[in-house]
């Protein structure tokens, strides 16, 4: 007797289609096999399913058992087999109308009692399977929400293998769970921390004005305590909110990672914040089976990355080719994943090992080797690669003590909107959603310059020794300064002349 399920996995952030083979010998020795290369979790659901089985009242065969996850090459590991073997036992042995397995994907973690538990990797699986025109979907309650957010398929919710079994034989109906629409779910969140909190640091401000508008990176250098952190840290509150295919993107990378958190969706744009201890797999990706690391979990968000240069070069390094393509590929012996990291690196940095370099009261104490080493942690072309590089100064005490109303994130936030929306109808016909990621033909397409600018242009490359990387950053981060200007069309100088100041300082 032999019934075949459909069930999913996920390598690197993509679904693949699983079919799960159960076999029940009319004769032989009672054994339990799992073969298709299973790890030890997997091996481990022949327990589970026996007892789920038997404590809702059904009985395992007596005979020989065997499963066969197909393709046989692909790795299997995880507990979301255990519903897919179940059915497939039960399907075989006649307790279950095989007619109703038609068309339908299994998934999901038996507990003992028969209760099916939540599984990662969801929402990559079920976009698999709307492409493979599978319309029927049966999958935990803890996962039902996450996977709603994929359109034209039937989600079933599960609580329990009894209540799935009672469906699948028409003794029971289980309705299926209706798309959710993000319009209505995406509701604001009221910030801890405003822009209008921060007192001072207006270059600061500006900065990460044209950074939000432009999906632009930014290196902070100032003393202890001059709020390069808070900056950061309030930073989100002016980006715009994600759209669908954005919202899309994010839940995907969080779902295989098991960040989900009872989520059923992510909504906020991501802002990570590692450690300076944190090892180069942990920021790029990777292990035996590839997992996102922290510049994917940042993907359509924020990479915070405090004390610049006490992360370890090697780490540093590797961050190179993910700023200027915007995916990373992971390769092992078995194959490559590809993960996408399209984030806006923010980095703080002090300008000594002190910190206290150049500050106007406070004596710096470093050696000028010690300068000169800590400086060196941060190597030319990563420092190339950041757009806007910005010092904060320390506070002056009448600022820190000032009544004045600064301009609150809402109001920052509208004009990043507005920037954004002059982005969206120049790019309406391409793949690129802001200035920050458009390449060397891109800016030569897009961008127009009066003929000040292009002299303006013309006189930096020759005075600042500008790269030819650092020449279209220039002109990228002008672009945006011309589209926060409502009345502006094209580059002029003083949007040259304004993005020069924050590349001038590092060339």
């Amino acid at each position: 007797m032999l019934a075949k399920i459909l069930s999913g996995t996920t390598i690197g952030l993509d679904g693949v289609l699983i079919e799960v083979e159960v076999d029940v010998a009319g004769k032989g020795f009672p054994t339990f096999t799992i073969v298709g290369l299973p790890d030890k979790s997997v091996d481990e659901a022949k327990d589970r399913v026996r007892t789920a089985i038997a404590n809702i009242s059904f009985e395992m065969p007596d005979s020989r058992l065997t499963v066969n996850l197909a393709p046989a090459d692909i790795p299997k590991e995880g507990s979301s087999f255990d519903l897919p073997i179940a059915i497939g036992i039960l399907a075989a042995t006649g307790m279950i109308k095989k007619e109703s397995l038609v068309n339908s994907l299994f998934i999901g973690e038996l507990s003992l009692e028969g209760k099916i538990r939540g599984v990662n990797g969801i929402i990559s699986i079920v976009l698999m399977a709307k492409k493979q025109k599978i319309k029927n979907i049966y999958l935990p309650y803890k996962n039902t929400f996450e996977a709603s957010l994929v359109d034209n398929v039937n989600i079933f919710p599960i609580g329990d293998l009894g209540e799935l079994v009672l469906h699948l034989n028409d003794e029971i109906k289980i309705e299926p769970l209706t798309n959710l629409n993000l319009t209505e779910l995406n509701d604001e969140e009221i910030p801890e921390i405003d822009f209008a909190d921060i007192k001072g640091q207006e270059l600061a401000k500006r900065a990460l004005l044209i950074a939000a508008a432009g999906f632009h990176n930014v290196h902070f250098t100032g003393p202890p305590g001059a709020g390069k952190t808070m900056l950061s840290r309030v930073f989100p509150t002016i980006l715009p909110a994600m759209n669908r295919s954005e919202i899309l993107d994010v839940t995907r990378i969080y779902s295989v990672s098991g960040l989900m958190n009872d989520s059923f969706y992510i909504k906020k744009r991501p802002f990570r914040s590692p450690h300076h201890t944190t090892s180069r797999i942990g920021l790029i990706g990777g292990g035996s089976n590839p997992r996102p690391g922290e510049i994917s979990l940042a993907h359509r968000g924020v990479l915070f990355l405090d004390e610049f240069p006490e992360f370890p070069r090697s780490v540093l390094e590797s961050l190179r080719q993910p700023l200027e393509d915007g995916f990373v590929t992971v390769s092992r012996a078995s194959g490559s994943v590809t993960f996408p990291c399209r984030f806006i690196l923010l980095a703080a940095s002090n300008p000594c090992p002190c910190g206290y370099l150049g500050h106007p009261k406070k004596r710096c104490r470093c050696l000028p080797g010690m300068i000169i080493k800590y400086k060196k942690k941060l190597s030319g072309p990563l420092i190339d690669r950041i757009d806007l590089h910005v010092d904060v100064p320390a506070v002056d005490y009448e600022k820190l003590i000032s009544q004045n109303k600064n301009q609150t994130s809402t109001e920052i936030k509208q004009k990043v909107i507005q920037a954004r929306q002059k982005q969206e109808k120049r790019f309406i016909n391409s793949r690129i959603i802001s200035n920050g990621e458009m390449s060397s033909v891109s800016v030569k397409k897009y961008c127009k310059f009066s003929v000040q600018a292009v002299d303006l242009l013309k006189q930096a490359i020759i005075k600042l020794s500008l790269s030819a990387r650092s020449y279209f950053k220039v002109i990228k981060i002008s672009q945006t300064i011309a589209d926060l200007e409502s009345a502006a069309y094209r580059i002029e100088p003083h949007h040259v002349a304004e993005a020069l100041q924050y590349r001038a300082k590092e060339e």
